[in-house]
C-alpha cells in the first residue's frame, strides 16, 4: 500500500445549498418595499413645503387639506390591500406584486406634475394602493421561496427596503424639490418589474396549480444545482395535498381561525403604536416639540436610526427569536412614549395660538439651545428610541410571522385581510392624530401610543408562538395540532441546509 494512500476514505461532503438566486429574487420583489417606504413618508417633507405661505396658490395646503393629503395614502394602501386578496390566489405573488407598479407609477406622475389639489391627492392615494398591493403579497413570496433556515432575515427584508426608502426620501428632501421627489419615486417599482421578469414563480404556488415540473424547476433554481430538494419538494406537495378549499365552516377550526386572529390583532396593534402618524407628520410632530435641531435634519437621523434598528433585528431574528424580539421591542417604545407623554404634558400652557415672538422656527430653535439643550434633544431622542424599538421588533416580525403562521390554502385572502384591516387602522389613527394634536397637544397621542405598547406586551406574552427555525409545515401542524407551545417535529421534514 502506498505510504501517502489515507487510511480511510472520507466520504465527499454533502451538497450545501446555494442560496445566491434566492438572494437575487427576494432583492427583485422587495424594490416594491422599498418604493413603499418612499412613498409612505412621502408626505413629510412635502407638507411643510405645501403650507408655507410661499407655496403655489393652486397647491397651498390648509390644516384639513394636509391631514387628508397625510392619511389618504392609507385609504389607498386598504383599498390595494383588498385587491391582493384576489389577485394574489388569482394570478399568483409574483404578477401581483408586478402589477403594484401600475398605480405606482401613474400616482408618481400626477404629484411630480400636479397643477391642482385633486392631482396630489389622487397620486398620493394610488401610490398608497400600490404599497397596500405590495405589502400583502411579497411578505408571502418570500417566505414561500425562502429556505426555513434563512427565511427569518429574508423576511426582515421588506422591512429593511421600505427603511432605506424612507432613508433616501429624507436624505434627497434636502437638496430636491419636491415635484423631483415624485420624479425619483418612479424609477423602484419600474426595476422591480424589469427584474422580476426573471425570476421564477413561488414552488408552493405552481404545486397549488398542479404544475409539478415546473415547482420542481423553480424548486432547484433557488436552491443550486448541487442540492437535495426531493425532501422539500416532497414535504410542501403533501402539505398542500393535504388541504382543500376553504369553506366558511373551516373558520371555526383552531388550525384557520388561530393564525389569522393573530395575525390580524398583530396588524392592529401594529398601527396603534403610532408608528404611521409619526412618520407620516414626522417634521411637523418636529417642528411643534422643543427639538434643538430643524426638523428636516431630525427626520433625516430618525430615518439613519430605523434603518440600523431594522438590520439589527434581521441579525438577531435566528439567533434571539421572535419573541424575545417583540418583548424587547415593546418595552423600547413604551420607556419611550412614557418619556415623551411626561415632558409633552403641560396643563399650564394649553395648546393654542402660537405667540407671534417665536413664530419664526429659527428663532424658536436658538431659543431653545441657549436655554435648555437638554430638554431640546429629548423629544429627538425619545423618537429615535421608539422608531428603533418599533423597528427591531413589531416592524418586520408583524410581517414575517404574517407570511409564516397564516395557512396556506387561506394565505392570498388572509393577507390580503390583515393588510387591509392594518391601513384602515393606520388611517383612522393618521387622520385622528392631526386633530387631537390641534386640540389636546401631543401629550394624548403619545398617551394612547404607550397604552397600546402595554397591550402589546400582553398579547405577545399570551398569543404569539414562537416560529424560529420552524418550517412552515411545522408551523401549521402546530395550530392544527393545537399544542400550546410546543410545535412537534417530524424527521421527515428535518433537512439540514
Amino acid at each position: 500500500m502506498d505510504e501517502e494512500t489515507p487510511l480511510l476514505i472520507t466520504p465527499p461532503p454533502k451538497p450545501k445549498i446555494n442560496n445566491s438566486k434566492l438572494f437575487l429574487a427576494v432583492f427583485a420583489a422587495v424594490l416594491g418595499n422599498f418604493s413603499f417606504g418612499f412613498s409612505l413618508v412621502f408626505s413629510s417633507p412635502v407638507l411643510p413645503q405645501l403650507k408655507s405661505p410661499d407655496a403655489d396658490p393652486r397647491l397651498r395646503m390648509d390644516t384639513v387639506q394636509a391631514a387628508w393629503f397625510g392619511s389618504i395614502y392609507t385609504l389607498g394602501a386598504a383599498a390595494g390591500g383588498l385587491g391582493a386578496m384576489l389577485l394574489n390566489d388569482l394570478i399568483g405573488r409574483k404578477l401581483s406584486i408586478m402589477m403594484s407598479a401600475i398605480p405606482s407609477t401613474i400616482g408618481y406622475m400626477l404629484m411630480g406634475g400636479a397643477v391642482d389639489l385633486w392631482m396630489l391627492h389622487l397620486g398620493r392615494f394610488l401610490t398608497g394602493v400600490a404599497g397596500g398591493m405590495t405589502a400583502a403579497s411579497i411578505p408571502v413570496y418570500i417566505s414561500e421561496i425562502s429556505h426555513k433556515s434563512v427565511r427569518g432575515a429574508m423576511g426582515s427584508c421588506p422591512q429593511i427596503t421600505a427603511v432605506m426608502g424612507a432613508l433616501v426620501l429624507y436624505a434627497l428632501s434636502l437638496v430636491v424639490p419636491w415635484r423631483w421627489l415624485a420624479i425619483a419615486g418612479e424609477l423602484p417599482a419600474l426595476l422591480m418589474v424589469l427584474l422580476l421578469v426573471f425570476m421564477p414563480y413561488s414552488p408552493r404556488r405552481l404545486l397549488s396549480l398542479g404544475r409539478e415540473q415546473q415547482a420542481e424547476r423553480s424548486l432547484r433554481w433557488l436552491r443550486g444545482e448541487h442540492y437535495d430538494i426531493h425532501i422539500e419538494f416532497r414535504n410542501i406537495k403533501h402539505s398542500i395535498n393535504t388541504q382543500g378549499k376553504v369553506t366558511w365552516s373551516d373558520l371555526a377550526k383552531p388550525l384557520y381561525y388561530r393564525p389569522i386572529m393573530i395575525s390580524v390583532v398583530m396588524r392592529f396593534l401594529q398601527q396603534m403604536t403610532g408608528i404611521t402618524p409619526i412618520l407620516v407628520y414626522l417634521e411637523s410632530i418636529f417642528s411643534h416639540s422643543k427639538v434643538a435641531l430643524e426638523p428636516k435634519y431630525d427626520a433625516a437621523i430618525v430615518g439613519a436610526v430605523r434603518l440600523l434598528s431594522v438590520v439589527v433585528a434581521a441579525s438577531l431574528m435566528e439567533k434571539a427569536g421572535r419573541k424575545a424580539l417583540l418583548y424587547t421591542s415593546s418595552m423600547l417604545m413604551f420607556l419611550s412614549t412614557l418619556t415623551l407623554t411626561m415632558i409633552s404634558h403641560n396643563p399650564d400652557c394649553p395648546p393654542g395660538p402660537t405667540p407671534p415672538n417665536i413664530t419664526a422656527f429659527s428663532d424658536f430653535s436658538s431659543h431653545n439651545v441657549v436655554g435648555d439643550p437638554v430638554s431640546g434633544l429629548l423629544p429627538l431622542i425619545c423618537t429615535m428610541v421608539f422608531i428603533f424599538g418599533y423597528a427591531m421588533g413589531w416592524g418586520p416580525i408583524t410581517w414575517l410571522l404574517m407570511s409564516e403562521v397564516l395557512p396556506l390554502a387561506a394565505r392570498g385572502v388572509a393577507s390580503g385581510l390583515c393588510v387591509t384591516v392594518s391601513w384602515l387602522t393606520a388611517f383612522m389613527i393618521t387622520h385622528v392624530f392631526t386633530h387631537l394634536e390641534d386640540t389636546y397637544g401631543l401629550y394624548v397621542p403619545y398617551l394612547l401610543f404607550m397604552v397600546v405598547c402595554v397591550l402589546c406586551l400582553l398579547f405577545n406574552a399570551v398569543c404569539i408562538p414562537e416560529t424560529r427555525g420552524r418550517s412552515l409545515e411545522e408551523i401549521e401542524n402546530y395550530f392544527r395540532t393545537g399544542r400550546s407551545f410546543t410545535i412537534t417535529r417530524s424527521h421527515s421534514t428535518a433537512q439540514s441546509s
